[in-house]
């Protein structure tokens, strides 16, 4: 059987079982050096995770479990395609010269691509070296994994802002909100570039005091370039029955005009561009 390409045509692919066969003592040398990590894929053409037109890297590994995930697959580390720091790097550089004609760049996806920290770094840094453009796609509650100085080389950070309210953003995602808004203060402080990332899920993250909250949140850290609102949308949801999860938001459906604009209006009203 023919190894997985790295190149997809979508991030939406099902892809489980790659990593699979690579020993424990393998995958923790590689956490601990980043001379190896675990994609699910790279994509092309994309211009909806940073400026211009991008190359973006999902990886594998996520520790959040929220309930619209429309990438389950890529929870577990071994799902992803076990790939070194050079191949990733060589398949990067064959795009250096359409991405710098075009005004894009590098984007670092996931899954989370913090819970594979060091091969983040030395990836962002090989980008650098060819004069690409980088971002970070990131939940940010491993934000902390990353010194002052690596964060230099990271041009933008996408920052997911899932929730506010603790409790109902511990019932969506799993976890506590409190470190990814201490990764988005620290990076203002740090005057990194910030793309606030939303998803807009009817009668799960549309409460309008929540998303206030969010809008003040962001506007107040002076840095934040622009803000995504991400309508919800369904094209996951064959990954949750292949998998056999227990997917909550069968029935849910996707916010219409009229609520998509209502929430990037309450961002607006905060002072910050928001689509």
């Amino acid at each position: 059987m023919a190894p997985t390409p790295l190149a997809a045509k979508s991030p939406y692919e099902l892809r489980v079982h790659l990593g699979r066969g690579v020993p424990e003592t393998d995958v923790r040398t590689a956490l601990a050096t980043g001379d190896m990590g675990f994609l699910h894929s790279f994509t092309t053409g994309s211009t909806v995770d940073g400026p211009g037109v991008r190359v973006v890297a999902w990886t594998a590994g996520c520790m959040w479990r929220c309930l619209y995930c429309h990438n389950p697959d890529t929870w577990t580390l071994t799902n992803g395609i076990p790939v070194t720091l050079a191949q990733a790097a060589e398949e990067l550089g064959r795009y250096r010269h359409g991405l710098k004609t075009m005004g894009g760049g590098f984007t670092l996806s996931g899954g989370e691509a913090l819970m594979q920290d060091r091969f983040a770094v030395k990836l962002f840094a090989a980008a650098k070296a060819m004069g690409i453009h980088t971002a970070l796609d990131t939940n940010g509650y491993l934000g902390s994994r990353l010194s002052d100085a690596e964060l230099q080389t990271i041009d933008l950070v996408l920052l997911d802002l899932k929730g506010w309210d603790p409790e109902r953003h511990r019932h969506l995602t799993g976890m506590d909100v409190a470190p990814t808004l201490e990764f988005a203060r620290r990076l203002a402080a740090l005057g990194r570039p910030i793309w606030v990332r939303f998803v807009l899920v009817p009668g799960l993250t549309d409460d309008p005091a929540d998303v206030d909250a969010i809008a003040r949140f962001a506007a107040g850290l002076g840095t934040v370039r622009r803000v995504d609102v991400l309508p919800f949308h369904q094209m996951g949801r064959f990954k949750w029955k292949e998998l056999g999860l227990d997917y909550a938001l069968d029935h849910v459906e996707p916010p219409s005009a009229e609520q998509v604009a209502r929430t990037c209006a309450a961002f607006h009203a905060a002072g910050l561009e928001a689509y």
